[in-house]
């Protein structure tokens, strides 16, 4: 892959850059460069990234060190630890007073940060989030995610609303699907990481809790974010244990907060959702096996989970993840 000069004058290489990209990459070789240049090529910001790589099998890692090691920092975990751990690894290292999160499959639009940003410290918010522009493979261009009439609409969006978009099956506005940017001094002053122990699912926690501490979060309704699908993507199958890993986090996350009364109603409608999942994900492993006794056991558990089968289970289960468009195996 030829590549681009992005050597620059010392005097626009500040010491604290604007934005600190963060990249958890694993076996991307042939979408890094992608994302790399995509923050490089940012316009009235200075960046730098940050690659970190998860143990990856390929050339993920060769590819990130080809650019200049002033601007693009790979660090290699020493275990294979999932996004989270990799996220948190960049995070231990950036230094930019604005964090942008970029999944290794994607890339941004060269204005997206000074737009967001400058949304951002005009209505003193601690993190915005943008339209993301859905592109399948083969294809230059592709289509917003979400009607930008509504998006315009809305200018801040708090736990409550968060939480109460993040509902599997009822949900079809999910603000789990965005990519947020947030300020580094507001996570690094109340000690917020990624939880390492999720592997899907770790976005939604991580800016909850930044709502939970007070953070605002606003909305910049242009699209900003170009979230690449390519054939056979999804690598990754839902499975009880991600749902219970899901439920555990959720639990961890109340006993560290205390919400209130409107984010506690969105709260238990979410619990309750995740529970109909559950439910419906082993109904469907009974299905398969053809387990007749635990086929009744569920129905008789739960039944509201067999009506879920109303629609077809590929669809379901399609529909499953709040933010699984957004996972990539790690």
């Amino acid at each position: 892959m030829a590549r681009r000069s992005w050597l620059r004058p010392a005097e626009a290489n500040p010491v604290q850059p604007d934005v600190s990209f963060v990249i958890a990459a694993y076996n991307a070789e042939d979408t890094i460069g992608r994302a790399i240049e995509s923050a490089l090529a940012q316009r009235g910001v200075s960046v730098e990234v940050i690659v970190a790589d998860d143990r990856s099998t390929d050339r993920t890692a060769a590819v990130a060190a080809s650019y200049p090691a002033d601007q693009v920092h790979v660090v290699t975990l020493a275990k294979n630890s999932g996004p989270g751990g990799a996220r948190n690894a960049a995070l231990g290292l950036a230094k930019g007073r604005w964090i942008a999160v970029l999944d290794a499959d994607d890339a941004v639009l060269a204005d997206r940060m000074a737009r967001m940003i400058a949304r951002a410290e005009k209505a003193g918010a601690q993190a915005t989030v943008d339209n993301i522009e859905v592109v399948r493979e083969g294809e230059a261009r592709g289509e917003p995610m979400f009607p930008p009439e509504r998006l315009e609409r809305i200018e801040e969006i708090t736990l409550a609303d968060f939480i109460g978009s993040n509902l599997i099956f009822k949900s079809t506005f999910n603000f789990g699907y965005m990519k947020p940017i947030f300020a580094r001094d507001f996570i690094e002053a109340h000690g917020l990481r990624y939880d390492e122990d999720l592997r899907i699912g770790e976005d939604y926690i991580f800016l909850a809790s930044i709502l939970a501490k007070g953070g605002k979060l606003i909305v910049e309704p242009s699209v900003g974010y170009a979230y690449h699908i390519r054939s056979g993507s999804i690598s990754r199958v839902l499975e009880l244990h991600h749902i219970d890993s899901m439920l555990e986090a959720d639990r961890t996350f109340l006993k560290q907060f205390e919400l209130d009364d409107e984010a506690k109603a969105a709260q238990a409608r979410r619990t309750r959702s995740l529970e109909e999942a559950r439910s419906f994900v082993a109904l469907v492993g009974h299905i398969k096996q053809r387990s007749f006794k635990e086929i009744v056991k569920v129905a008789l558990q739960d039944p509201l989970a067999l009506r879920h089968l109303s629609m077809p289970i590929a669809v379901r289960l399609k529909r499953l993840m709040p933010s699984a468009a957004s996972q990539r195996p790690g």
